[in-house]
């Protein structure tokens, strides 16, 4: 799909709107990541 921007305001509002999307695409796999780094060690038990 082929993208015409006729003003430099059309192209700002297009890259803004990617921006923010993938902004929060990396915060997404930032959580993921230290919830994978963090919820690995369990507790052993002393019994």
């Amino acid at each position: 799909m082929e993208h015409t921007f006729y003003t430099l305001l059309d192209y700002m509002i297009y890259s803004k709107g990617w921006t923010y999307t993938l902004m929060g695409l990396g915060l997404v796999g930032m959580l993921g990541f230290w919830r994978f780094l963090t919820g690995r060690d369990k507790p052993q038990r002393t019994y």
